[in-house]
């Protein structure tokens, strides 16, 4: 006798989102790694290579301008200067990879933050440093970035219960400082130490006098007026800027107003 086959019912447990607001602050320097105009520009419409005439009648790098194109500007809210909040969901998935209890694919699916950008408060200089191309000489050139010596922002995280509680998340966030950090220059990618952060309360005073000194008005003020980030850069760029115009050609000024980069 024929028995027909029992039903299978399906369970399903119920999900929940879950949201916490964090106070980080920076524990080392943070560089801005937004990809400049220019290049993005370069990128989508490429202007071929330059003829040997082209090249010794126009500057290769303009540090003020390349400066200022840096960071991420955002249009309104408490900071001029923001990240995307990509950034720090990328850090935690990459403590994820040292720590036991997680996985970065299984953090990339049950946690996010908040927003496309989140605002950072702090006061940014110009840092020029030596860099080596991605090509397959490893050519040395010389790049000029936004950098914050001191820096904090607030994160809002949302995740998805009881796949993941609320502890984890924020011993998750709290690792992400310490093993991967954000911007460039970062632990995770092995040889630099900056964007590191640590996780802090509402009454901290490191974290109250960053957001209190460094919001909008101190950023555009900064952006407008750069101070070098240290002694290197200020002999650096004091030599870029005098051998320029001694040479006839006029780079953008220190005092905001952006000038093409032309020969006088």
């Amino acid at each position: 006798v024929a028995t027909s086959p029992k039903e299978e019912v399906v369970s399903v447990i119920e999900v929940q989102q879950g949201t916490i607001h964090l106070n980080v602050l920076g524990t080392s320097p943070l560089i801005c790694n937004r990809m400049s105009e220019k290049a993005r520009r370069e990128l989508l419409l490429p202007a071929g290579r330059k003829t040997t005439a082209e090249k010794a009648s126009s500057l290769k790098h303009d540090p003020i301008a390349e400066f200022r194109a840096s960071p991420y500007i955002l249009p309104d809210g408490p900071t001029m200067i923001g990240l995307m909040s990509s950034a720090f969901k990328g850090a935690m998935g990459t403590a994820a990879l040292d720590l036991p209890g997680a996985t970065k694919a299984k953090i990339g699916r049950l946690v996010y933050v908040e927003g496309d950008y989140v605002s950072i408060f702090g006061t940014p200089q110009l840092h020029m440093s030596i860099v080596r191309s991605a090509c397959r000489n490893k050519t040395p050139d010389v790049r000029t970035r936004a950098s914050l010596p001191e820096w904090a922002c607030r994160v809002a995280i949302s995740f998805v219960e009881p796949g993941i509680k609320q502890p984890a998340v924020v011993n998750l966030l709290s690792a992400a400082g310490i093993t991967a950090g954000v911007g460039d220059w970062r632990p995770e990618k092995g040889k630099g130490a900056f964007g590191r952060f640590k996780l802090v309360n509402d009454d901290d005073p490191e974290f109250v006098r960053i957001i209190t000194t460094g919001a909008r008005e101190s950023q555009a003020q900064a952006m407008e007026h750069p101070l070098p980030y240290d002694a290197e850069t200020e002999e650096l760029l004091g030599w870029y800027m005098d051998t320029a115009k001694a040479k006839g050609f006029v780079p953008t000024a220190q005092n905001g107003r952006v000038v093409e980069a032309v020969t006088a």
